[in-house]
């Protein structure tokens, strides 16, 4: 028998348990220091409403790649849906990501795409050859009304710093489309589970040969000489007591509330105004449209910077936090035995299906 050990139970946990249960001569150990698995893709019926809750902020799965979404379906109904989100600025009800709607509304006009495109040209900073940070970018894009409109406040609050001192690279993951196509994601295969996300991680977990132990904290103490492979997919500089420093990250947290019927008829609405102090409200009801509810459950998600008893969301990768990431990242190549996966173990964004395609990755080069 070979002994495995995964720290976290979520996307990166679960698959690379779930693969090396395959072989019956594997012993798998999932160890989780929440009450739960899943992670913050956990999802969970909400007692006063019975609305599906994603406890940790919307998760609305999407990918450009097969295997994933074949993947994920040996777990899960996978209803198709289309995330349209809206954003409020001054009052006013927009479509995102920036589209040929929001364009022609912003500016109280009706453009052709064509027209639309040598519009934004000529409203566009041309002087900025080579943007620096967050805010060049997008001025090179799409120049300042619309930036100032939809992404300094936003940003800003997101952040938690002037979009001056974010690396340019954040904002080419959001696009602008001179069509009146407002899906937000451009991938070609899109949806939520029919029973939530815990349901998925509760099969993947389900073999006779891995053991789930939760509220189990690890630490550097642990002896790992018993294991075959370890694969851990905590902060990575909490593997390592923090001894470079602590790496950056936001955090989100929520206030939730309850109303009859409908709240705002949307899953997901920007705030865009940097004097609201939310980034955003998310309704779960509209995450299930083929459930019907009575009441309606929402939250307003609020962002700041993480501290030591919070759940980090969002690595920062500010100059400094880079710096610390090499010194770290030197230390992992040293440990022959243990893999660091995920979106807190290797300090990157990652989406679910990039924390998936990678670990599924990771299977097959390691081998069952």
């Amino acid at each position: 028998m070979k002994k495995f050990l995964v720290i976290g139970s979520g996307f990166s946990g679960a698959v690379i348990a779930e693969q090396l249960s395959k072989n019956p001569e594997n012993h798998i150990t999932v160890i989780d220091e929440r009450d739960h698995i899943g992670g913050n893709c956990y999802t969970e019926r909400d007692p006063e409403t019975n609305v599906m809750v994603h406890k940790y902020g919307p998760h609305i799965f999407n990918t450009d790649n097969k295997e994933v979404w074949d993947y994920i379906q040996n777990f899960c109904e996978m209803v198709p849906f289309v995330n349209r989100v809206k954003s409020i600025y001054k009052g006013n009800v927009y479509s995102m990501p920036i589209n040929l709607h929001t364009i022609n509304q912003f500016f109280n006009k009706t453009m052709s795409p064509d027209e639309a495109k040598i519009f934004i040209e000529s409203i566009a900073k041309k002087d900025i050859e080579e943007p620096q940070n967050f805010e060049e970018q997008a001025m090179k894009f799409i120049g300042e009304d619309l930036y100032k409109a939809f992404f300094y406040g936003y940003t800003k609050k997101q952040w938690g710093c002037e979009p001056t001192e974010l690396p340019a690279s954040i904002l080419k993951r959001l696009p602008v489309r001179f069509n009146y196509n407002d899906n937000y994601y451009a991938n070609p295969y899109q949806g939520i589970p029919r029973d939530g996300y815990t349901a998925i991680f509760e099969k993947m977990l389900s073999s006779s040969n891995i053991e789930v132990k939760l509220n189990t904290k690890f630490d550097s103490s642990w002896d790992l000489s018993e294991y075959e492979k370890v694969f851990y997919s905590g902060p990575i500089d909490a593997f390592f007591n923090y001894k470079y420093g602590r790496l950056s990250y936001r955090t989100v947290y929520f206030e939730r509330a309850v109303a009859e019927g409908d709240y705002q008829g949307n899953p997901v609405i920007n705030y865009a105004d940097p004097e609201v102090p939310y980034t955003r409200v998310h309704e779960h009801k509209h995450f299930t449209p083929w459930e019907e509810h009575e009441k309606t459950t929402y939250f307003k998600e609020f962002s700041k910077e993480t501290e030591e008893a919070d759940i980090p969301y969002y690595p920062k990768r500010l100059k400094d936090d880079m710096e610390k990431l090499t010194l770290y990242e030197n230390e992992v190549k040293k440990l022959y035995k243990i893999s660091f996966v995920g979106r807190l173990a290797t300090y990157r964004y990652m989406d679910m299906h990039h924390v998936i395609g990678e670990a599924l990755e990771i299977c097959k080069s390691y081998g069952k």
